[in-house]
């Protein structure tokens, strides 16, 4: 590594190597490597943070092929970071939380943990919800933007830029989702009144408290198959994926 030339061992060919420093306003951008150890004086990385050690270096590999310049350091715990002995903080963090909740007494203290440490590191959060009120809360802890897995490795990488530069991430859909409730609550209305048509807020509250499509169409002397209709449009207008979770984004907007 000192003579800054890599063999590779298949074809012999020498590549020269080399680091660059880099600028808050630009994107992130860098060496590559999936652990490599800053050595110059204002080398700068990502720090990326997964106790999942598959999952860890398939989103190193990824984010790597998307920007070849990007210069990351993993790691499956601050701990395990800590104890590589690298010389500078990182530029910006990566927190990966998987199928946990910002909620998680654990994870919400990793944040809050991280941000203490790293005052001048962005922490941006990774996971599989997109749900508003996790990204909410990820927010409070400190973090500087958040990335649901639903997102390209593209958003992702330039989401990682945006943070460092100084902004925060906050995935479009959830934004989307969220707008006519923010414009309700505002306005002193009742969120689902003024998120779904009145068919539509009555289908949602009924999904809230459990009930059967059979019984919902019953009740509202419906076909089955309208009342289907207006839980694809529910289910759209909230971006969630199942009844379930139709009825968890519905409780958490009316609290």
């Amino acid at each position: 590594m000192n003579g800054q030339q890599i063999t590779n061992e298949n074809t012999g060919i020498a590549r020269t190597t080399r680091l660059i420093s880099l600028k808050a306003r630009d994107p992130v951008r860098g060496l590559s490597s999936a652990n490599f150890v800053a050595t110059e004086e204002h080398a700068e990385y990502l720090l990326l943070i997964d106790s999942r050690a598959l999952d860890r270096e398939c989103l190193s590999r990824s984010l790597r092929e998307y920007q070849p310049a990007l210069n990351i350091i993993s790691a499956n715990s601050l701990e395990d970071w800590q104890n590589q002995h690298i010389q500078h903080d990182p530029a910006v963090i990566l927190l990966m939380i998987g199928a946990k909740k910002i909620t998680d007494a654990d994870v919400g203290q990793a944040i809050a943990k991280l941000t203490e440490k790293f005052k001048s590191s962005p922490v941006v959060v990774g996971a599989e919800s997109d749900e508003l009120s996790q990204i909410l809360k990820a927010l409070e802890y400190g973090a500087r933007g958040y990335i649901p897995t639903t997102v390209s490795i593209g958003v992702a990488a330039e989401a990682i830029g945006l943070a460092q530069a100084g902004g925060i991430f906050i995935p479009a859909s959830s934004i989307l989702a969220a707008r006519h409730v923010i414009s309700a609550v505002s306005n002193g209305m009742n969120c689902t009144d003024e998120l779904f048509t009145p068919r539509e807020a009555v289908v949602a509250e009924a999904l809230l408290r459990g009930k059967a499509n059979k019984i919902i169409a019953y009740e509202m002397k419906l076909c089955e198959s309208t009342v289907k209709v207006h839980i694809r449009n529910i289910m759209k207008k909230l971006n969630a994926t199942n009844r379930t979770e139709v009825a968890y984004k519905i409780r958490d907007f009316m609290h």
